[in-house]
Order: C-alpha cells, then sequence, then structure tokens
C-alpha cells in the first residue's frame, strides 16, 4: 500500500462505517467500533441529518479524532451510486470535502469516479496540498459490468490522481463474484496504485473475506450497522480470513 498507514500489518485492512444520523448516534457508535479495532474507520456522512453545517461537520471530524488513532476515511456516497439523499449541491459538496481536507486530521477521504472531472481534479488538489489519501471509487448496485468496463473504470480513476481506486459491484450470479476476484487480480497487476474491490450482497460475500489473495487491500466489515449490502461483522470477518490465511500461508 502506498501510504504510512498500516504499514505493519498484512493486507486486507478491515474498515468499519460510521453510520449515526446525529452526532450522539455518530460517537455512540465509535465507541462500540473503538475496541474492535478495525485498522478505518469510514464516517459515511451522507447519513448525517446536519451536513449542511459545515463547522459541525468538521467538529465531528475533530471529535473522532479525539478519541481514536485509527486513520478516519470522510465519506459522502452520492444517491446514484447508492448513498443517501443530502440536501447539499454537488458544488456544495464538494467544497465540504476540500474543507475536510483542508481544516481536519481525516487521514482519506472518498470521491466517485462518476462525478464530473473538473469536480474530481478539485478535490485531488486538495487532498494532495493537504496530504490525505484520496480513494476514487465507482459502485454498481445493479449488475457486476463487463470485465473490460471495470478496468477501464479502474485506470481512469489512476489517470485522475486516486492513492487508491476502489471498484464495488452487484453480482446477478455466483459467476459474477468469480469474475470480479480476477478482475482484482488483474488491476492489482496492472495498476500503480493500490485496488480495493468487493461483489456486494449475500451472494458477493464471498470476496469479502478472499479478496485479499487477488490484491484487494481493504475489506468493509460491520461494526453497529451496515453501510453496504453484505458486510460482515467485523470479529467473524477478521477471524474468518485469519484462518484462511493460516490454511493458506502462501496467500496469507
Amino acid at each position: 500500500m502506498t501510504t504510512t498507514y498500516f504499514k505493519d500489518k498484512k493486507i486486507p485492512y478491515i474498515c468499519t462505517p460510521l453510520t449515526g444520523k446525529t452526532k450522539e448516534e455518530l460517537l455512540s457508535q465509535l465507541e462500540s467500533i473503538i475496541p474492535q479495532s478495525p485498522d478505518l474507520i469510514e464516517w459515511r456522512a451522507d447519513f448525517f441529518a446536519n451536513l449542511g453545517d459545515v463547522e459541525e461537520t468538521l467538529d465531528i471530524v475533530g471529535e473522532i479524532k479525539k478519541k481514536t488513532e485509527i486513520p478516519l476515511l470522510f465519506t459522502i456516497r452520492s444517491v446514484h451510486e447508492g448513498g443517501e439523499r443530502i440536501s447539499l449541491t454537488e458544488e456544495e459538496k464538494v467544497r465540504l470535502i476540500k474543507e475536510v481536507c483542508r481544516r481536519t486530521e481525516a487521514e482519506f477521504v472518498d470521491y466517485e469516479t462518476s462525478n464530473e472531472e473538473n469536480y474530481v481534479k478539485e478535490i485531488r488538489k486538495a487532498s494532495k496540498e493537504n496530504h490525505k489519501q484520496l480513494i476514487l471509487s465507482y459502485h454498481n448496485f445493479s449488475k457486476t459490468p463487463e470485465n473490460e468496463e471495470i478496468k477501464e473504470r479502474a485506470k481512469k480513476a489512476e489517470e485522475l490522481g486516486a492513492d487508491i481506486v476502489k471498484f464495488a459491484v452487484m453480482p446477478e450470479v455466483q459467476a459474477d463474484v468469480l469474475r470480479l476476484l480476477e478482475v482484482t487480480k488483474d488491476m492489482d497487476e496492472l495498476l500503480d496504485v493500490p485496488v480495493v474491490s468487493m461483489s456486494m450482497g449475500d451472494v458477493g460475500g464471498l470476496s469479502r473475506v478472499i479478496g485479499w489473495a487477488y490484491g484487494s487491500i481493504i475489506t468493509f466489515g460491520v461494526g453497529v450497522e451496515l453501510s453496504a449490502p453484505g458486510q460482515i461483522p467485523v470479529k467473524k470477518l477478521r477471524e474468518t480470513i485469519k484462518l484462511m490465511q493460516e490454511l493458506v500461508p502462501k496467500w496469507g
């Protein structure tokens, strides 16, 4: 992984979401998550009811960072890629993400490559200037696109300056999960930046426990509430991955 974070631990790194609608709910979830020792915490800020208040949003990031040294990923998932509806325009959302880069200690920010390229470039500039890792992501909740489309989207994300490329897709049949794993392996070999991938839903659960063997560096587990279909509780996820790595040491 091309970052100073997690350098002393083998992949995959386990990320757990915060999805509270209020500051109180968020901090309560955080208190439950910290003892589970995830490698990364993602604040899915699109769930936050008062996201339009920039100062409160930045204050909550500060509160989270005061309570834990676990790296923080700030995400406002777009509605068209599975996020919650928010009151902000895209321009306002981009402005907020840039403020998170400039004024908080969050280590990572996420933005979708399906958004306008000028917005992606604005966030890339702000994240780079403020030493944040930028995850450029793609989510498809209806299907698993053809391999070439996934590869093209991943290469485009790298061209736009991603520190990490992420793609999450929905399988229609079991074969889609295996195909996603093979594409992940191809991307891991092709790109110069790390890859994160997952196949969503119950059918896609296999990808969350074996994706690391194909090059996916992060997997997402439930701490308190799901942020995407098919997520597995952190404890069970960690135990399963550890067992698999012991059984197949050449991959672990």
